[in-house]
């Protein structure tokens, strides 16, 4: 075997379409473009969201919706994820790095603690906002709040 004797597989090589080439080839004539109409002329591109003439649904539609572009997005972690984070892992307290360490964030996420379930723990919490239900919660068991 060497480079002179390599052939691609049977069926798997095809010969292009050579349009236009006079009428004995099958091909020429409209060149596959049917008769007349706007598709068969010279220079014809479809333009983005033509429907035929038909009024596209980008004008049919009004625009809808508003994306505030100042809105802060947060994470939001409650307090019976603080209580097992705080209990498995033996932490009397629990800022942004331990939440990351734990895989709850990104690196560039904010956070919000939320009060849903019970903390019995008393731990220093440090994040970017709290409920005020979090907040009294996690003062009723003897912890601290630190908003960053």
């Amino acid at each position: 075997m060497n480079l002179s004797n390599l052939t691609p597989a049977a069926g798997s090589v095809k010969t292009r379409k050579r349009i236009g080439r006079g009428t004995g080839s099958g091909l020429g004539g409209t060149s596959t473009k049917g008769h007349k109409g706007q598709k068969s002329r010279s220079g014809y591109s479809k333009k983005i969201g033509f429907e035929g003439g038909q009024m596209p649904i980008q004008r049919r539609l009004p625009k809808f919706g508003f994306k505030n572009v100042n809105r802060v997005e947060y994470k939001a972690i409650n307090l019976d994820t603080l209580q097992i984070l705080a209990e498995t892992k033996k932490l009397s307290k629990i800022g942004l790095v331990e939440l990351r360490e734990a895989g709850f964030l990104s690196k560039t996420a904010l956070v919000k603690i939320l009060g849903n379930g019970v903390l019995t723990v008393k731990i220093e919490v440090e994040a970017n906002g709290f409920s005020k239900s979090a907040e009294e919660a996690i003062v009723a068991a003897g912890g601290t709040v630190v908003k960053l």
